[in-house]
């Protein structure tokens, strides 16, 4: 009995006594929204300190910089590939449905969202005080300094250099001990976030705009399996299947919490103790792929794309599809440092075709429902890049 009574198999009943708690007993469920927050806020308590002593640790503890540089080539190669992929996919398959949009209502005022310029980017990147950036909770910042950091601390005299390791060292086991005790609170957080999901937006809206959520849902589970699952098979040489039970628990709770770097605690707990990847190599590879790597999102913006085309009738040229192929890849890479990155890409892709910014209140309904999907598959993605360059590494 034990075997099947685990904190994986848990979150799992979670999931679902939340949705049909959501649906039968909805007032209970808004009630018990704290649940889940109290749950999301300590994910993100534990975050940051574990993205800066985890990528420290990966690098510090390198035989050389040349190792550091041999990983991240592979890292970016791998995660730009596959959200292309991903891209490519949402585009392909749009173009073999087509939307039936008479039904669906114009919508009303889109969501305000700040712009979108280089300058912005570069700015958003660069951080002016690290303490501020620690504290506001920005995770591209604290990679940025955590790699200049640790290659600092590579170039000391080797007493120096093994006292701040050893610190850091120690402080990343206390770090994951505590992340063992949030992850243990899994499938009470889980039921009440997915919970209070389905009981704020039920399933009406969702039934409106079936079409749409079932192309965006179906290309995010052909990308995930098919995919992902062949690059973990041919380039990884593992099977995807037998990976997925090891490190699933961080999928479900990515699927519940809707971010990628609040279950980054839970990815590198299963990828380092259950599946055996590197821990040099999950201390890089995931805390980047969780601040970078949205293959999710990717997929889900050319599809939104297409569908607002097709709602206010716009034929979209091959060379517009390009288009949106070309600033879907770029944009979710390049804008997860963005406030708001979500609507921001979406705005990008929508403006480099021609597409009216209104069409986003009409999809923003359902947002937050296929957000959980793409999340999840945005993880998985992470966990395969993770383990992939664990065995090319060595």
């Amino acid at each position: 009995m034990k075997k099947f009574i685990t904190v994986e198999n848990l979150t799992v009943v979670g999931i679902v006594l939340g949705v049909l708690a959501g649906l039968y007993l909805p007032e209970l469920m808004l009630n018990l929204k704290f649940i889940g927050d109290v749950f999301l806020n300590l994910l993100k308590m534990i975050v940051i300190p574990l993205i800066f002593v985890s990528i420290f640790m990966s690098i510090a503890s390198l035989a050389s910089l040349d190792d550091l540089k041999n990983m991240g080539i592979k890292a970016i190669i791998y995660y730009f590939s596959t959200t292309a992929l991903a891209v490519l996919t949402g585009v392909i398959i749009t173009n073999i449905v087509k939307f039936d949009t008479s039904d669906i209502p114009k919508g009303e005022k889109p969501p305000e969202v700040g712009e979108f310029t280089l300058e912005t980017f570069l700015d958003n990147l660069i951080p002016s005080n690290i303490f501020e950036s620690f504290a506001e909770g920005k995770a591209i910042h604290v990679i940025l300094f955590s790699i200049l950091f640790a290659i600092a601390v590579v170039g000391l005299a080797n007493a120096k250099k093994d006292r701040v390791v050893g610190f850091f060292d120690g402080t990343n086991d206390a770090l994951m001990k505590i992340a063992k005790w949030i992850i243990a609170l899994s499938p009470v957080g889980v039921f009440s976030l997915i919970g209070y999901v389905v009981a704020d937006k039920g399933i009406g809206v969702i039934i409106s705009l079936w079409q749409y959520v079932a192309v965006v849902i179906g290309g995010i589970l052909i990308h995930a399996v098919i995919n992902l699952g062949l690059i973990a098979y041919l380039v990884g040489r593992f099977n995807p299947f037998s990976y997925f039970k090891k490190v699933r628990e961080a999928i479900l709770v990515a699927f519940s919490t809707c971010s990628s770097s609040a279950t980054l605690p839970v990815s590198l707990e299963v990828a380092t103790e259950k599946a055996k990847v590197d821990k040099k190599v999950a201390g890089f590879v995931l805390p980047l792929g969780a601040t970078v790597n949205m293959d999710g999102t990717a997929l889900y913006e050319a599809v939104a794309a297409v569908f607002i085309a097709s709602v206010f009738g716009i034929e979209l040229t091959l060379m517009q599809q390009v288009i949106i192929f070309i600033t879907a890849t770029l944009a979710a890479v390049g804008a997860a440092s963005i406030p708001s990155a979500g609507l921001v890409t979406m705005t990008l892709v929508f403006s480099a075709v021609g597409l009216p910014l209104e069409g986003i209140a009409i999809i923003i309904a359902v947002d937050r429902f296929l957000d959980m999907f793409r999340t999840a598959t945005n993880v998985w993605g992470d966990l395969i890049g993770a383990k992939i360059i664990s065995r090319l590494t060595k």
